[in-house]
């Protein structure tokens, strides 16, 4: 109903106005409370129990309703696939190409994928993009895209490297954990070599990396670019985390982490922060012996900075899953001998800890002032699964909501039985 009474009266983006009467959750840890939402030229203004509206914005009721920022995936590869068991469909992974370090997946970020229509319809309003490893243990460049409904989503291009060490990246060195760490050290190191001549012509050979390769890893480097590393045993993140000694400017993220837990006070002292699988359980490979659905709980009590992502868990598609994820790590509170969350923090990890992770918490992911207007408007709780998002704003533009699979089911949910293709009238 909320969303047919805004249908007429959608704020743009250079409108002022206030949410109001909503239970607010703001994204930064804290707990929800009764409260207002300022947006003024597609930023929050200010979110709280005593904002005041300002005089001339329009205001939208949310009695009954809850107002939260907008879910950030923290990993996925959203806009690069429409269709997995078409290679046709896939722009995720280089398989055969000539490059990895260099590439950059703004080009093959498509719009108007149905998956990011899906996505956005659940309250997903930004996303850290990565392609897939083909050939090396090097991806490419990743970005944060927005999902909104136009043909310019890109919210920060190159962001960050990708790179996959642990079994994957292992297979890709040649079946060897050992030559996956060589290989790795060995390419920061010639992107060192690169960075002391300060320019790409005077490198005399290739080595193992294309000068273009090497190039793009100079900004990783000197800080300039994050550096996220999928690991999932504890000793390859002890290894990654060693990565500082010899390269003490690299800005390190840490994707996955199934064995986190079992060090965590090291990774809490490196300060790097985990982009985790949320409930990852079970020992799916031998990489996850140690996996248990208290990994999240375990290293955000142990102090290490943790957010929720999708790596090879429907990372394509189903983002919107992160909402139930950080309603279970709730859940665990309750479980005998299990470690969950507090709900303010796991909401966190969904919106706010993401957009940190990668430096741009300042921008996005909560609703702090100054922050870009990214707001959805629920149902009810959105960490609970019956919850659905009713509207959703980025950038302070009402978004349309409607996407392929609603309109499957709004066309078949009352078709009339002389209408049923013959085989259905039987």
């Amino acid at each position: 109903m909320l969303a047919l009474l805004l249908g007429a009266t959608a704020p743009a983006a250079a409108q002022t106005f206030a949410i109001t009467g909503g239970m607010v959750a703001k994204g930064d840890g804290s707990e929800a409370a009764p409260g207002t939402v300022v947006i003024r030229n597609g930023r929050i203004v200010a979110a709280g129990p005593t904002v005041r509206i300002p005089a001339g914005a329009s205001v939208i009721d949310a009695r009954g309703k809850w107002v939260t920022p907008g879910i950030v995936a923290g990993f996925s590869r959203l806009g690069l696939v429409e269709v997995d068991l078409s290679a046709e469909g896939s722009d995720d992974t280089s398989a055969t190409g000539p490059f990895n370090a260099a590439i950059d997946v703004v080009p093959a970020i498509n719009p108007l994928a149905s998956t990011i229509a899906v996505n956005r319809a659940d309250g997903v309003t930004r996303a850290l993009v990565a392609p897939g490893t083909g050939k090396n243990i090097f991806a490419g460049q990743g970005a944060v895209i927005d999902t909104a409904t136009d043909m310019d989503p890109i919210t920060a291009a190159r962001r960050f490297q990708f790179v996959e060490l642990g079994e994957t990246g292992a297979a890709n060195a040649g079946g060897s954990r050992a030559s996956a760490h060589l290989l790795f050290r060995n390419a920061l190191r010639e992107a060192a070599a690169l960075s002391r001549h300060g320019v790409v012509a005077s490198r005399q050979d290739d080595v193992l990396l294309t000068r273009l390769d090497a190039a793009a890893l100079v900004p990783v480097l000197q800080g300039q670019q994050y550096l996220l590393v999928h690991v999932e045993r504890a000793s390859d993140i002890l290894q990654v985390i060693g990565l500082r000694r010899e390269f003490p400017s690299l800005k390190l993220v840490l994707v996955g982490a199934s064995e986190g837990w079992t060090v965590a006070d090291r990774i809490a002292a490196s300060g790097i922060p985990v982009i985790a699988s949320a409930v990852n359980d079970l020992p799916a490979s031998f990489e996850q012996l140690a996996a248990t659905q208290s990994n999240v709980g375990r290293m955000s009590a142990a102090g290490v900075k943790v957010s929720i992502g999708m790596i090879d868990d429907s990372d394509t598609r189903n983002l919107f899953e992160e909402r139930q994820y950080a309603g279970n790590l709730v859940a665990l509170r309750n479980v005998p001998g299990a470690a969950g969350v507090g709900w303010g923090e796991a909401l966190a990890m969904i919106t706010s800890r993401p957009a940190e992770a990668v430096g741009m918490g300042g921008d996005i992911g909560s609703l702090l002032p100054g922050r870009r207007g990214d707001v959805v408007i629920w149902s009810g709780d959105p960490l609970e699964g019956s919850s659905a998002a009713e509207v959703v704003f980025i950038d302070g533009v009402q978004q349309q909501l409607d996407n392929h699979q609603s309109k499957l089911r709004d066309r078949y949910r009352n078709l009339a039985r002389r209408n049923l293709p013959e085989a259905y009238r039987h």
